[in-house]
Parts: structure tokens; sequence; C-alpha cells
């Protein structure tokens, strides 16, 4: 997190709870712009709230401290089920509602494409707005794979974050960004023969529904994730969230 860029005053790390010199409470902060967006709308994701049990009575102001900025759009990604009411109860609105589990490498491709890997000097990134070469480049530095699925003269920006499932035992990649699970659908065939090449089958993806097109399963209720502010929040797009600094 220190080698983060500060966005204005927003602080670097987060907020702290502290009692006679100890600190007792704590709430991540990640604060950035969304180049890939329109206008690039401020965005926090809320990490790590945090409370020893006998200051619990304290972690309400420790979450409104963070959230008075109105103009900011807020993020609760990965909420501990014993939190879940706060969570709504502060108004969030939940903006993911499951998660479609899914082998890309079984989607038929309707057309050939090909996948590049994005680098600072793929001439494929000419086919993309300066906010999606943005992001692409960004998380690859961060240890994302940032791949560019391209079809003639069109170009599909994609972002996966590897990870493992089933204890630890299958490796599979979450998707981190995508336009619209539309397009995912689209260039899942050429991703998943991409990523096979890596021993990665499975993919995750925030959905509120089954994906058409996408070969897999569905399960409601997994990865609830919320909002709150100005700008509503999509599935499909955890750019600069917890998921990328800290792994899913």
């Amino acid at each position: 997190m220190k080698a983060r860029p500060v966005l204005s005053d927003f602080p670097q790390y987060g907020y702290c709870l502290a009692s006679e010199g100890n600190i007792v409470g704590v709430m991540l902060t990640f604060f950035f712009r969304q180049p890939a967006l329109e206008g690039q709308p401020i965005r926090c994701n809320l990490s790590s709230w945090a409370v020893d049990e006998r200051f619990r009575a304290y972690a309400g102001k420790l979450i409104m401290t963070a959230m008075r900025c109105r103009e900011v759009t807020f993020l609760s990604i990965t909420p501990a089920p014993v939190t879940l009411k706060v969570t709504e109860g502060l108004r969030f609105q939940r903006f993911v509602g499951g998660q479609q589990a899914f082998f890309p490498a079984l989607s038929i491709a309707s057309s050939p494409m090909k996948v590049v890997m994005a680098r600072s000097a793929s001439p494929e990134l000419d086919f993309l707005s300066p906010g999606e070469r943005e992001v692409l480049l960004d998380h690859a530095h961060l240890g994302c794979d940032a791949l560019i699925c391209v079809q003639g003269d069109t170009a599909y920006p994609f972002v996966f974050k590897s990870r493992r499932v089933l204890r630890g035992i299958l490796p599979c990649s979450q998707v981190i960004y995508c336009r619209s699970a539309e397009e995912l659908s689209k260039c899942a065939g050429a991703l998943g023969r991409y990523l096979l090449r890596q021993w990665r089958v499975l993919c995750l993806l925030d959905a509120n529904a089954p994906v058409p097109g996408l070969v897999g399963r569905y399960f409601a209720g997994i990865g609830p994730k919320y909002y709150k502010g100005p700008s509503p929040a999509l599935p499909g797009d955890l750019a600069y969230t917890e998921f990328v600094m800290f792994g899913p």
C-alpha cells in the first residue's frame, strides 16, 4: 500500500481507532480513480474492518469517519457475514449477488481471434481508449494477466487475477475487469485457450444471473458486493481494489 499513489487529500492507508496509545480498530481504504470510466469518478474500497471486541461500540464511528466524503463511491466487496446487516443498514446497495464459474476453453469462438498480453509497446493498445490502456498497464504492473483479445481492428480489454479454489488445489482466474459479460462471452473461447497454457481451466466472474455463452454454473449468494455513492458499480469491475492488491 505504501507504493500506491496518494489521491488528493485522502488517506494513504485508512483509519484506525486508538485507546491509550494502542490501536484497537482499523479500516483500510483504497481511494482510486477508474480511468476506463467516463469522468473518472473517485471510488474507495473499504477493506479489513476490524475492531477489538471490547471497543465494538465504536466500530460505527470508524466507518462513518471513512465515509464522510459524499462525492466518493464506496465499495464493500468482501463483507464478512457478521457485517452484512450493518452494511445494508448504512444503505449500501448490492451490485453483485453471486458468481459464475465457467470453463472458457469450452466456449465456441464465432470467428478467429487472437489474444496478446498487454505491454507498453504492444501495438494492440492503439485499438483501446487511453483509460483502458491505463487500466491494463497498471494491472500488468501489479501482477495480473492484462490481456487484449483482437478481432480484426477491434480490441477487447480484460484483466484476470490468478487464484486457487477448492482449498487451494485448483488454479483458476478471477475476472478483475471486463467491459461487459457479453464481451467476455464473445471472447471466452480465445481467452480460455490462452489461459489453458498456464494450466488455468476455470474462471470466476461476479454476476447477478447465469451468463449466456459461458459454459459452467452460476452460484447465487456467493461473494455479495455492495456500493454506496454517486457512481454505480457494475459486476466485472474489480480494478484497483483489494482483490488486486491482496488477492481474492
